[in-house]
Protein backbone atom coordinates (compact mmCIF):
# COMPACT_ATOMS: atom_id res chain seq x y z
CA UNK A 1 0.00 0.00 0.00
CA UNK A 2 1.34 3.43 -0.95
CA UNK A 3 1.14 5.45 2.27
CA UNK A 4 1.82 8.63 0.31
CA UNK A 5 -1.38 8.12 -1.66
CA UNK A 6 -3.28 7.17 1.46
CA UNK A 7 -2.18 10.09 3.68
CA UNK A 8 -0.72 12.52 1.18
CA UNK A 9 2.67 14.07 0.55
CA UNK A 10 4.04 17.49 1.31
CA UNK A 11 7.15 19.49 1.92
CA UNK A 12 8.95 18.22 5.02
CA UNK A 13 8.66 20.18 8.25
CA UNK A 14 10.81 21.83 9.22
CA UNK A 15 11.73 22.69 5.63
CA UNK A 16 15.17 21.40 4.70
CA UNK A 17 17.34 20.58 1.72
CA UNK A 18 18.55 17.02 1.14
CA UNK A 19 22.02 15.84 0.19
CA UNK A 20 21.04 16.03 -3.47
CA UNK A 21 20.25 19.77 -3.16
CA UNK A 22 16.50 19.26 -3.47
CA UNK A 23 13.80 20.15 -0.97
CA UNK A 24 12.89 17.20 1.27
CA UNK A 25 9.35 15.81 1.17
CA UNK A 26 7.41 13.71 3.64
CA UNK A 27 4.67 11.18 3.03
CA UNK A 28 2.31 8.91 4.92
CA UNK A 29 2.22 8.93 8.73
CA UNK A 30 5.29 11.20 8.82
CA UNK A 31 3.36 13.80 6.85
CA UNK A 32 0.49 13.59 9.34
CA UNK A 33 2.90 13.97 12.28
CA UNK A 34 4.48 17.02 10.66
CA UNK A 35 1.04 18.48 9.96
CA UNK A 36 0.20 18.20 13.66
CA UNK A 37 3.33 20.17 14.51
CA UNK A 38 2.50 22.81 11.92
CA UNK A 39 -1.04 23.22 13.26
CA UNK A 40 0.10 23.52 16.87
CA UNK A 41 3.03 25.86 16.19
CA UNK A 42 1.03 28.26 14.01
CA UNK A 43 -0.56 31.28 15.62
CA UNK A 44 -4.01 32.37 14.52
CA UNK A 45 -3.94 35.28 12.05
CA UNK A 46 -0.43 34.22 11.01
CA UNK A 47 -1.74 32.87 7.69
CA UNK A 48 -3.23 35.74 5.75
CA UNK A 49 -5.69 33.72 3.66
CA UNK A 50 -6.69 31.45 6.54
CA UNK A 51 -6.58 33.60 9.70
CA UNK A 52 -8.43 31.06 11.89
CA UNK A 53 -5.81 28.34 11.22
CA UNK A 54 -3.49 27.23 14.00
CA UNK A 55 -3.27 26.13 17.57
CA UNK A 56 -2.62 29.64 18.88
CA UNK A 57 -0.50 28.24 21.72
CA UNK A 58 1.64 31.39 21.85
CA UNK A 59 -1.03 33.05 23.96
CA UNK A 60 0.15 30.90 26.87
CA UNK A 61 3.74 32.15 26.71
CA UNK A 62 3.56 34.35 29.80
CA UNK A 63 1.02 32.32 31.75
CA UNK A 64 1.96 30.46 34.94
CA UNK A 65 2.87 26.81 34.53
CA UNK A 66 0.08 25.47 36.70
CA UNK A 67 -2.73 22.93 36.43
CA UNK A 68 -5.23 25.47 35.09
CA UNK A 69 -2.96 26.69 32.30
CA UNK A 70 -2.05 23.15 31.32
CA UNK A 71 -5.77 22.20 31.17
CA UNK A 72 -6.44 25.19 28.89
CA UNK A 73 -3.54 24.15 26.64
CA UNK A 74 -4.85 20.59 26.56
CA UNK A 75 -8.27 21.78 25.45
CA UNK A 76 -6.81 24.13 22.84
CA UNK A 77 -4.69 21.33 21.33
CA UNK A 78 -7.63 18.92 21.14
CA UNK A 79 -9.89 21.50 19.49
CA UNK A 80 -7.26 22.68 16.98
CA UNK A 81 -6.40 19.15 15.86
CA UNK A 82 -10.04 18.13 15.60
CA UNK A 83 -10.74 21.16 13.45
CA UNK A 84 -7.67 21.19 11.20
CA UNK A 85 -6.42 17.60 10.81
CA UNK A 86 -9.13 15.32 9.38
CA UNK A 87 -6.73 12.38 8.90
CA UNK A 88 -6.67 11.68 12.65
CA UNK A 89 -8.94 11.08 15.62
CA UNK A 90 -7.52 12.59 18.80
CA UNK A 91 -7.75 9.98 21.54
CA UNK A 92 -5.98 11.78 24.38
CA UNK A 93 -4.02 14.93 25.09
CA UNK A 94 -1.88 15.22 28.21
CA UNK A 95 -0.01 18.35 29.21
CA UNK A 96 2.39 17.96 32.11
CA UNK A 97 5.11 20.09 33.62
CA UNK A 98 8.54 19.35 32.19
CA UNK A 99 10.55 17.78 35.03
CA UNK A 100 13.74 19.32 33.64
CA UNK A 101 12.37 22.89 33.33
CA UNK A 102 9.84 24.47 35.68
CA UNK A 103 8.87 27.01 33.01
CA UNK A 104 8.04 24.40 30.36
CA UNK A 105 5.37 21.82 29.75
CA UNK A 106 5.29 18.75 27.56
CA UNK A 107 2.17 18.03 25.53
CA UNK A 108 1.66 14.41 24.48
CA UNK A 109 -0.99 13.73 21.87
CA UNK A 110 -2.27 10.19 21.28
CA UNK A 111 -4.19 9.82 18.06
CA UNK A 112 -5.49 7.25 15.63
CA UNK A 113 -4.93 7.45 11.88
CA UNK A 114 -8.37 7.34 10.25
CA UNK A 115 -7.37 5.36 7.15
CA UNK A 116 -5.54 2.51 8.89
CA UNK A 117 -6.67 2.79 12.53
CA UNK A 118 -2.98 2.74 13.55
CA UNK A 119 -2.31 4.47 16.85
CA UNK A 120 0.42 7.10 16.99
CA UNK A 121 1.85 9.56 19.51
CA UNK A 122 3.59 12.89 19.19
CA UNK A 123 5.07 15.12 21.91
CA UNK A 124 5.70 18.83 21.87
CA UNK A 125 7.56 21.03 24.35
CA UNK A 126 5.93 24.35 25.28
CA UNK A 127 7.66 27.22 27.06
CA UNK A 128 5.63 29.07 29.67
CA UNK A 129 7.54 31.93 31.24
CA UNK A 130 4.97 33.06 33.82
Amino acid sequence: MDMGKLYGRGMAFPPRVGRDGRICWSAGPDNVRESIQIILLTEQKERLRLPEFGGNLGQFLFEPNNVTTRALIQDRIARALTQWEPRIVVEAVQVEQDPADEQASIATINYKLVATQARERVSLSLTLAG
